[in-house]
């Protein structure tokens, strides 16, 4: 495979790299708690975000005009919403599904790159301001907003690293490390994951929603021994069956680790964020193998991301008929800096609105997605492109706002900032 004729490589470009300029992929802020104390350094968001191109996870509330804008433009059947019902004990229960189709709030999420600062509102709540000056809500879904961070950790040059927790913090500014910074003392993992489909996704790795830096560990047992390895020590993990895990370290020796959730089924899961896509997200049972790297120089800046614009493109229906203008997608989703989710097999794909090219309908069940770099995907499992979708808004140049339902939907294409 290759793996071992990469380890002279890795064992030169993984290390901590302390001599080294400072990486411009590695999130970078000040930080001011609720005491009034001021950090600043690199940063670690609830373990396994590190990098600009990582996903900051949560729900946002749905305007009100959203559900006003469906009630308007949808048919008198649709109206009523769909009927559901299950039986039990012989008993039919029937239940109408508006609740579903017009929810008060959404998942939602952003990469890291896209904000100037976080200001926290209450022990769930964070507003957002964007580099656009636009500012957004988010509230917890996931443990990287509220009281269940499980930590942000600065490396503050003067004071060392500071662990803090979501009740500590007052507002975050983040920025592009200042010039002449010093190195932090682990780099962000960068690598390329292999999944059992034979595709390939290349970006920053997130190990089992956990270790995210070259000074993080690898922990399993090599015949009878522990073994805790750092990840600048690995050139490779490969999949070995459900209990254990083959590493290639960088020296080129080669080992069977099991006995640990970092290399078995109990793994909880290996993310990629892929600059060019968004995030993708394997289990240990279709993950095959993952090749570590250093990034290529200048990949995942802070000045890569432009903080976001409104979705604008073109819509064309089954019948022919084609409108362009302002979109929002799925009565939700309204900026490029908003996540398109789906799932290809047992691979979960958030794909940034921003790296979207077109999106066609594939039946009722799913949808074929064009990147900007000219990869397609093949997307189902998710409302955002299944016959659950709640719709294709747009708004055309003369302020009039159109429906689309999914039934009638063919293509849309984007346009690129």
């Amino acid at each position: 495979m290759g793996l071992i004729k990469v380890a002279a490589l890795v064992v030169m470009t993984l290390g901590a790299g302390g001599q080294a300029d400072a990486p411009v992929d590695r999130l970078y802020g000040r930080v001011v708690t609720a005491g009034g104390d001021v950090f600043e350094g690199f940063l670690r968001w609830d373990r396994n975000e590190g990098s600009w191109a990582d996903l900051l996870d949560g729900s946002k509330e749905m305007p009100w005009q959203n559900a006003r804008d469906a009630e308007r433009l949808e048919g008198r059947d649709d109206r009523r919403g769909r009927e559901r019902s299950i039986r039990v004990l012989g008993l039919r229960i029937s239940w109408n599904d508006d609740e579903d189709r017009y929810p008060s709030s959404a998942s939602s999420g952003i990469r890291f790159g896209h904000l100037r600062s976080l200001a926290v509102l209450d022990d769930d709540r964070a507003l957002l301001t964007l580099k656009s000056g636009e500012e957004i809500e988010l509230e917890g879904g996931s443990t990287d907003l509220g009281d269940e961070l499980r930590g942000l950790v600065v490396e503050d040059a003067q004071r060392g690293e500071v662990e803090l927790r979501w009740r500590d913090l007052d507002v975050v500014d983040f920025m592009a490390a200042p010039r002449g910074v010093e190195a932090p003392r682990a780099r962000r993992l960068y690598g390329t994951l292999r999944v059992r489909s034979g595709a390939e996704f290349t970006g920053y790795v997130s190990w089992d929603v956990d270790e995210i830096l070259t000074s993080d560990i690898l922990d399993g047992e090599d015949r009878g021994r522990d073994r805790k390895i750092p990840f600048d020590r690995i050139a490779a993990i490969e999949r070995a069956g459900s209990s254990g895990a083959r590493v290639i370290l960088a020296n080129g020796e080669e080992l069977e680790l099991r006995g640990s959730n970092d290399v078995d089924s109990g793994n909880r899961g290996i993310a990629v964020s892929d600059p060019g896509l968004g995030q993708v997200e394997v289990g240990w049972d279709d993950f095959e193998e993952v090749t570590f790297q250093a990034a290529p120089p200048g990949e995942g800046a802070y000045d890569a991301f432009d903080g976001g614009h409104p979705l604008f493109g073109a819509v064309r229906t089954r019948d022919g008929e084609e409108y362009s203008g302002y979109i929002r997608w799925d009565n939700d989703e309204a900026y490029s800096w908003e996540i398109l989710d789906g799932r290809d097999g047992d691979v979960d794909f958030d794909v940034e609105f921003g790296q979207v090219d077109s999106i066609r309908r594939a039946g009722s069940r799913g949808a074929d997605v064009t990147l900007r770099d000219g990869r397609t995907l093949h997307l189902e499992g998710s409302n955002d492109v299944d016959e659950d979708n709640k719709g294709i808004f747009l708004t055309l140049d003369d302020g009039e706002t159109v429906l689309v339902p999914w039934r009638d939907f063919a293509e849309a294409w984007f346009e690129a900032p």
